[in-house]
């Protein structure tokens, strides 16, 4: 697969963007690395001349924005997605630095379509989102000024990506078929159910539960075939009488 055609398999997320010339600003960045697919969840002002504006010649990409309601809907079909943190959650897996992450995230395209996670420019992405992605990612900055403009960011990453494509690394994709996002978030509904069944999980009172059980199962990044054994043996388990 050639870097274009690898690129057209990396979707941007960007997660409701407040300033419309902060999404312009992004198309830009992505055009001049080669990445054409943009996603907008739930942006405040779009489309707006702002963001045609600051695009500077990326008006086509703007011009083929999805805008969807819900980080869902940004990452259906995806079977890889990183979210970009300026903070290390508490429940999180631990981030990768934005190098790292290229190889990681040009590995998954190989195989399907991949995600990279923005969030609002005032407070980042939610835990909840974070959590649906199976990697948190972080681009090292100066800790006595880390404060990153959103164009700036996606620049960042877009570039790493494409310098990780133009490299002499070989990009391998995984060694099996990895499980998709609705595959994913199906068996944790699926677990969630069996477990709340069972009188092992109070819904109306979850803590911190499930947070911890995506974190675990977020380290091995499930494959396809993981996925039905998996909920082969809840579905055993809840059929199995009392």
């Amino acid at each position: 697969m050639n870097t274009a055609q690898t690129l057209d398999r990396i979707r941007i997320v960007l997660s409701c963007t407040s300033h419309p010339g902060n999404i312009g600003a992004a198309a830009r960045a992505m055009k001049t690395m080669g990445l054409r697919r943009l996603v907008l969840v739930s942006p405040l002002h779009f489309p707006d001349p702002v963001a045609e504006a600051r695009a500077s010649g990326a008006g086509d990409v703007l011009a083929r924005a999805q805008v969807v309601g819900s980080m869902r809907e940004a990452l259906a079909g995806t079977v890889f997605a990183a979210a970009m943190t300026a903070r290390r959650r508490e429940l999180a897996l631990p981030p990768k630095s934005a190098r790292d992450a290229a190889g990681v995230v040009m590995s998954y395209a190989q195989s399907g379509e991949v995600a990279l996670v923005f969030g609002n420019e005032t407070s980042g992405l939610s835990n909840e989102d974070v959590a649906l992605c199976q990697m948190p990612v972080m681009i090292p900055t100066n800790p006595e000024y880390s404060s990153l403009n959103l164009g700036a960011a996606v620049q960042i990453l877009c570039y790493e990506l494409r310098m990780h494509c133009e490299s002499e690394l070989a990009i391998e994709p995984p060694e099996a078929v990895p499980a998709s996002f609705e595959e994913v978030e199906r068996f944790h509904e699926h677990l969630e159910s069996v477990m709340a069944n069972s009188g092992f999980f109070d819904p109306a009172n979850p803590k911190r539960l499930l947070q911890r059980v995506r974190r675990l199962f977020g380290r091995i990044r499930l494959e396809k075939e993981e996925v039905g054994i998996l909920r082969g043996f809840l579905a055993a388990v809840d059929r199995k009488p009392d």
